[in-house]
């Protein structure tokens, strides 16, 4: 079942008098449950691609369709909602809140949504292998670590769709090895698509399929 598609997405930027046309066309379909890999030179447009598929950022013109729903065509308040409900987004840089712990960084999703689920965080907690730390801050955490409490946090409640951005790039080769086989294991058994975008080739080959972005196109 197509979960997310694309319909000649176009992402354009104005410099002074004139426009960079950073995507240019693109189509895309995944499906439910589906791992892709999202890859391209640096500039090519592919973070860009991922803030428009999770409604991060609007296209310019061409629609993206979630769900069955035209994230261009809802209000930001519906937008919101449509992140909270149906969306995760894994950053390079982690953005966990500094001034909370492990355990309060992963339920705060579901605090923002007044639907607080103790049980389920703890279970997560367990799932990535924290519970030593639950009480500890994020400057008190390794790369791995943060990583691991932000695919938590992002997890915690059961996105249909889960986005993450060059989740392994700060990370040294152990850590990013058992962020990826955690995040992995976690997708399989949630079901949850999941669109990492990477210049890992090692990476994008456990991918069920890879998209490569060139100059704003596929290629």
């Amino acid at each position: 079942m197509t979960l997310l598609r694309t319909q000649n997405l176009n992402k354009s930027f104005p410099i002074g008098d004139d426009q960079i046309n950073v995507l240019k066309g693109i189509n895309i379909n995944i499906e439910a449950g589906e791992f892709v890999a999202i890859m391209g030179k640096s500039g090519s447009g592919k973070s860009t691609l991922l803030s428009l598929l999770a409604g991060l950022d609007q296209a310019t013109s061409g629609q993206v369709i979630l769900a069955d729903e035209d994230l261009g065509q809802l209000s930001e308040e519906q937008l919101a909602i449509k992140r909270q409900s149906d969306i995760g987004f894994v950053f390079q840089s982690f953005h966990l809140i500094p001034t909370l712990n492990v355990e309060e960084n992963i339920a705060f999703p579901l605090n923002i949504a007044r639907q607080h689920n103790p049980e389920k965080v703890d279970a997560l907690i367990e799932a990535v292998e924290l519970a030593h730390r639950k009480k500890s801050f994020p400057n008190q955490l390794s790369g791995g670590e943060k990583q691991r409490t932000a695919i938590a946090r992002a997890l915690v409640t059961d996105p249909k769709i889960l986005f993450a951005d060059e989740p392994t790039g700060n990370l040294d080769e152990t850590n990013a090895k058992q962020v990826i086989e955690l995040l992995l294991n976690l997708q399989k058994a949630s079901g949850t698509a999941l669109i990492i975008v990477t210049h890992d080739p090692a990476l994008a080959a456990l991918a069920d399929r890879t998209i490569t972005i060139k100059d704003g196109q596929i290629s």
